[in-house]
């Protein structure tokens, strides 16, 4: 669940930086609006995420998923060029995402020592 949530954060961190661009600088009210609703969602599923999920990890994911859904919005709309490596380098971020929740957490054991996915001497 935590991880729905965060991935549903990185929506809203994606929603927050367009309409911050559609803003003008704060003079165009819906799209002002639409960025402290979205900015305030973003952070708070943020926040939930990070009680199961460790903080480099879910910052990182926040963040790509959120980069990559603005840059591909903003080709997909015409407002960015898009290009053949744009969406290579975008495909990237995703890949690394996905590396970060397929990666072991390094979470503790019971016995308090890390867990790497393997059995590593103890240093």
């Amino acid at each position: 669940m935590h991880w729905i949530v965060l991935l549903a954060s990185a929506v809203m961190e994606a929603v927050w930086a367009t309409a911050l661009g559609q803003s003008e600088g704060f003079r165009r009210p819906a799209p002002t609006v639409v960025f402290f609703v979205a900015t305030a969602l973003s952070m708070l599923g943020l926040g939930w995420a990070m009680k199961r999920i460790p903080i480099g990890t879910a910052y990182a994911v926040w963040t790509g998923v959120g980069a990559a859904l603005t840059v591909g919005y903003a080709m997909l709309t015409g407002d960015e060029a898009a290009s053949p490596w744009k969406i290579v380098f975008i495909g990237g971020i995703i890949a690394a995402v996905i590396g970060l929740k397929l990666a072991p957490s390094g979470a503790r054991a019971p016995d308090g020592r890390r867990r790497f996915g393997g059995s590593a001497p103890d240093c």
